[in-house]
């Protein structure tokens, strides 16, 4: 049987669920989470989604995905292909790691949102030891939402959610504990400090528009490197910066065009997939650093203008 299309649009929120085959669990200790979760940051770098929420238990995985205008198929597959290869090498074992493709379901109305913010954030109940404590589960960002704990792998956009609960952090949080835990919360209590912070939160949300020419990327990218033109395109082109280029090239053609490898391959010079996988890697490397950390809101300002 045909598989259904799957239902999409470049500017919704997703509730994402991806679960392993029923004989093998999907982590095996915590390092396999936070491998899982170091992709997603990887992914939301190259892509610019927003993460409302993640729950990640041993057999499965819950979040809350603003696709912000990115190919939500094209953001899973990534991570999901990823994380398959290391968990394969890293346990010794071949095949398949995931049950079918990850499940994806539009979030259309506040209420559905609130109610699946909480049920992704009341995940660990199901484990033992966490029935009364789901904020104290490492791997869940209840207890960013919270004001507990600050985010290892800055992912989350928390500020949207908790927005509709309050202007001031202290009241929204207090507020969305309520929703998470009904009335009954007093195995947070003594752990929650709600200091008064002074921040306003705004839930207004913008869609970043993924129509952007990758000729205008071109033309960036070789004026901030200072390389030519012509040698983006030569497949074994030489000179200073031409790699640093090209690397930076694919990431933003992935992120800001949602370009295919094979669009990539095209505009590269009809390099192989595996070298733009290379690329997009080191690109991402280059865009941790100092001097490239703000090349995509850079590369935003210089279109707007």
């Amino acid at each position: 049987m045909p598989r259904m299309a799957r239902q999409k649009t470049y500017d919704a929120i997703f509730h994402i669920m991806c679960k392993s085959i029923t004989e093998v669990d999907l982590f095996r200790d915590d390092l396999d989470k936070l491998e899982y979760l170091s992709l997603v940051k990887e992914y939301q770098k190259m892509y610019n989604f927003k993460v409302y929420g993640y729950c990640l238990m041993d057999n499965h995985v819950h979040m809350l995905i603003d696709a912000n205008g990115s190919d939500i198929s094209l953001v899973m597959h990534g991570i999901n292909y990823s994380y398959a290869g290391y968990f394969n090498r890293k346990h010794h074992r071949h095949g398949h790691l995931f049950q079918d493709r990850f499940k994806s379901k539009m979030v259309i109305t506040e209420g559905y949102l609130y109610a699946l913010s909480a049920y992704i954030h009341n995940n660990p109940t199901k484990i033992k030891g966490y029935e009364k404590n789901p904020h104290k589960y490492q791997f869940s960002s209840l207890s960013v939402y919270l004001g507990l704990n600050q985010d290892p792998f800055e992912l989350i956009n928390d500020s949207f959610i908790l927005g509709m609960f309050g202007k001031k952090p202290k009241t929204a949080r207090k507020n969305y504990m309520r929703l998470v835990f009904k009335s009954d919360y007093k195995g947070i209590r003594e752990d929650a400090e709600f200091k008064n912070e002074e921040t306003e939160y705004r839930s207004q949300r913008k869609i970043l528009v993924r129509d952007t020419d990758p000729e205008k990327i071109i033309e960036f990218i070789v004026s901030k490197l200072n390389v030519a033109h012509i040698k983006i395109h030569i497949k074994n082109g030489r000179g200073e910066g031409l790699i640093e280029a090209k690397a930076l090239l694919a990431v933003l053609m992935r992120g800001l065009c949602n370009a295919k490898c094979a669009d990539i391959c095209r505009v590269l010079g009809s390099i192989s997939q595996g070298r733009v996988s290379t690329l997009c890697g080191y690109g991402l490397e280059l865009m941790d650093k100092e001097k490239y950390r703000k090349i995509v809101e850079e590369f935003l300002r210089n279109k707007a203008s």
